[in-house]
């Protein structure tokens, strides 16, 4: 057959482009494995809202900065990028938006982007702006369309801190390690006896109570475990030199920022706290450290059996990163660097139902807010969360939430846009096919608080409609599809500790 010279000039082209592609192939693959990392100011203006509380307060003084910290891994055949920001909990659209602009700059796929907040309460508002409601704890119920400023200026700052982290990739060496910190982790569900404070909003009385009174002799018993692990992955350069460490901890935030302060809470101090005892100031390109929320929907770091002395703004916040640092720091010793390692990543939309009030919830609430604003007669957030069950009455039934599963060669990360309660973190690191796993929670987007079935039985703030947005079994199915994902992944020989 005689070929045209056009057709003989394809064959050609292609043969050239496959050529070419196979060498850039190759030469990834010789670089061998590869880590940058970077940071970026997020701080937003002065009077945006700060809304860890109820009442939110317009911010008018920043004690410290807020950033985002971003780490990128490359194998020679693919990358991976996390970014966690300095947030209280970003909605899944602000998320969205980062990761397409992420993948946009670095062409690093969305799957492989993940993006989320450490929860700090006294950072500036991502939510969107619809009125009083939307920022009060719990947030926007519905999208937006359109992002605010701060939402844009977050999301395009992801992209570029995460673009200068790929620009600073250097031929590297990864380690994981895992320590015990569980003084500063308490179960903030309890039991109580009396019925008086275990009232909820919608005229009820639950069997469990959120943070209950300090040294009561009410108390019973908490309604669930801790987890008080610290996993830790820690990056060097091939010649020793520290680059990163990203840690995990299940602790809530621990507060003691002043009124109307912008603070990064724990999570900032331990960041800088952790370049001091690695010995990594004043490098370039600068150590980053970075502390993620673990499975934490239920801990706090408040022993209600005893009081506590008081302590000075900021006090406790550096009190508790200096510990998570040295516990860190002494873990380290035992760790095992490669600097050969397959990365992998996994990200799926899951259907779930959502929570939906009952026809008489809706009409306590039309009720309630029919009558002028005083003292409340049954519970003193019932007139929020009538709002909030008239907010959400008319949504639609169904919604779906971003999940993730990372691997780093013989280490599993789980992503899960929820503030997801301990048991259900201890629950997938005992069933992971990894050597070693842990969760991010709040991870591109937020859907509210993750209690499990039998949780969801015991009643208390977590469980709240407003509060809680998904189905009952919601924690079963995200478990089950996370593990899912981490056995496609699972590595044929586990290291072997």
């Amino acid at each position: 057959m005689n070929r045209s010279p056009f057709s003989a000039l394809r064959f050609v082209a292609r043969l050239v482009f496959a050529l070419v592609t196979a060498g850039a192939a190759a030469a990834d693959a010789a670089r061998g494995f590869r880590a940058g990392a970077a940071r970026g100011d997020i701080t937003p203006d002065l009077g945006i809202m700060i809304v860890g509380g109820f009442s939110p307060y317009p911010a008018k003084h920043i004690h410290d900065p807020l950033y985002v910290r971003a780490l990128v891994f490359d194998d020679g055949k693919q990358r991976i990028a996390f970014a966690i920001c300095d947030n209280l909990g970003m909605p899944r659209e602000v998320c969205d938006e980062a990761r397409r602009l992420t993948a946009q700059l670095t062409g690093i796929p969305a799957s492989h982007v993940l993006v989320a907040g450490t929860h700090t309460h006294s950072a500036g508002s991502a939510r969107p702006s619809l009125g009083p409601a939307t920022d009060r704890p719990g947030g926007a119920l519905v999208a937006t369309t359109e992002l605010n400023a701060y939402q844009r200026m977050i999301a395009r700052r992801v992209a570029d801190t995460v673009q200068c982290a790929v620009n600073n990739l250097t031929p590297a060496k990864l380690g994981w390690g895992a320590g015990s910190l569980p003084s500063q982790v308490f179960n903030r569900r309890w039991h109580v006896k009396s019925e008086d404070v275990r009232r909820n909003p919608f005229g009820g009385v639950d069997t469990v109570r959120m943070n209950p009174p300090v040294a009561s002799p009410e108390l019973i018993r908490p309604a669930g475990p801790t987890d008080p692990e610290i996993t830790f992955l820690s990056v060097q350069t091939t010649a020793g030199r520290p680059l990163a460490l990203f840690a995990n901890y299940s602790l809530h935030y621990v507060g003691g920022v002043m009124a109307n302060t912008i603070s990064a809470d724990y999570f900032g101090c331990f960041s800088s706290r952790i370049e001091e005892l690695l010995g990594a100031e004043k490098q370039d390109p600068p150590f980053v450290g970075i502390l993620t929320n673990g499975t934490s929907g239920d801990i706090n770091n408040n022993d209600v059996l005893a009081k506590r002395a008081p302590k000075a703004p900021y006090e406790a916040m550096r009190a508790v990163a200096n510990e998570v640092a040295a516990e860190v720091l002494r873990a380290a010793e035992d760790i095992q660097y490669r600097d050969t390692l397959t990365l992998d990543a996994r990200a799926l939309e899951l259907p779930l139902a959502a929570r939906r009030p009952t026809p008489e919830m809706v009409a306590r609430a039309r009720d309630l807010l029919a009558k002028p604003a005083g003292p409340a007669a049954w519970h003193p957030n019932e007139r929020v969360y009538a709002e909030r069950v008239l907010q959400i009455a008319d949504l639609p039934a169904d919604v779906t939430i971003p999940l993730q599963a990372f691997r780093l060669g013989d280490l599993g990360i789980a992503a899960i846009p929820c503030e997801v309660f301990a048991e259900t973190g201890l629950e997938l690191k005992a069933t992971t096919p990894f050597a070693k796993s842990f969760t991010l929670e709040i991870a591109n987007g937020y859907y509210g608080y993750l209690p499990t079935p039998p949780q969801h039985k015991l009643g208390g703030y977590e469980t709240w409609i407003g509060t809680n947005r998904l189905e009952v079994d919601a924690s079963v199915k995200i478990v089950a599809a996370i593990q899912r994902m981490w056995a496609e992944m699972k590595p044929e020989a586990p290291l072997v500790r």
